[in-house]
């Protein structure tokens, strides 16, 4: 006998009420890995194997234990991991219809020539640097903790903010639109396991604000003069000068101007093959 499977709405109904709690779960574990939230979840789920048994077995004490450590500690759990939260919610709000383009929060290629510039002399001097980029999540509460600068962006700028002993050195530059906002600023270091030991202040705080926000920031390391990038919760470290002006250019530069300096680097290009002719 042959039986014609027919795909109701029902069917379907109940395949898209599994891919979306399965996608969330999968979307909650990648936001908690490398978190102390993780190890909640493995208490959470030991909470429940317990409260199952005690169930199966008829032990009503435990039971209604379980019920209790269950019912308050979702409250106890929203206090106490309460960073993990809040990076959590930023994410979900910065995710599909509610969001601006990237295309409207990119700046021009004038000024990731400037922050090549600065990076190039920072980095062969083994300068220290933390730049941070803001794109459409607002950085206000940490501007509101720099020293304000409100100033066109430039590399001899940025060299000079974070020459060591200097006032400006310490803390963070941070970017707004097409100004230098401020300087000195605080960021929120990361608590990621996952983060090599060998990275210090700098990095953490890269990755912290990347964390809650979809900021770019720019690492230059004091000891080695290496350059890092963090986005997305992301550390991409030890970047190339190629590297890391590719990034650059992708994430702060409209698709109009990358075209024209294309051509205009091609014309150049077969000019300078030509003898000038």
């Amino acid at each position: 006998m042959v039986h014609n499977y027919v795909l109701t709405p029902n069917f379907l109904i109940n395949v898209l009420d599994i891919v979306v709690v399965w996608y969330l779960i999968y979307k909650l574990f990648s936001l908690l890995k490398g978190t102390k939230a993780v190890q909640l979840l493995k208490g959470i789920a030991v909470i429940i194997i317990v409260r199952i048994i005690s169930m199966i077995l008829g032990l009503n004490t435990v039971s209604w234990l379980m019920d209790q450590v269950i019912t308050y500690g979702v409250i106890a759990a929203i206090i106490i991991f309460q960073p993990e939260v809040r990076r959590g919610l930023e994410h979900l709000g910065r995710v599909g219809f509610l969001n601006k383009t990237q295309k409207s929060e990119r700046k021009d290629i004038a000024m990731v020539k400037s922050l090549d510039k600065a990076i190039e002399y920072m980095s062969k001097r083994k300068i220290g640097a933390l730049i941070t980029i803001e794109k459409s999540t607002g950085l206000d509460e940490y501007i509101d903790t720099g020293i304000p600068i409100n100033a066109t962006i430039t590399g001899e700028l940025l060299i000079n903010i974070f020459i060591p002993n200097t006032p400006l050195h310490d803390g963070a530059v941070i970017i707004q639109g097409d100004k230098i906002a401020v300087a000195c600023a605080y960021l929120p270091l990361s608590e990621n396991e996952t983060i090599p030991k060998e990275f210090g202040t700098r990095h953490r705080a890269a990755v912290g604000v990347s964390e809650v926000s979809d900021a770019l920031t720019i690492i230059v390391s004091e000891e080695t003069g290496a350059v890092s990038l963090a986005q997305d919760n992301q550390l991409h470290a030890h970047l190339s000068r190629d590297e890391y002006y590719a990034i650059l250019k992708k994430e702060l530069v409209h698709e109009k101007e990358v075209e024209k300096e294309s051509l205009f680097q091609s014309f150049l290009d077969g000019f300078s093959k030509g003898g000038g002719k």
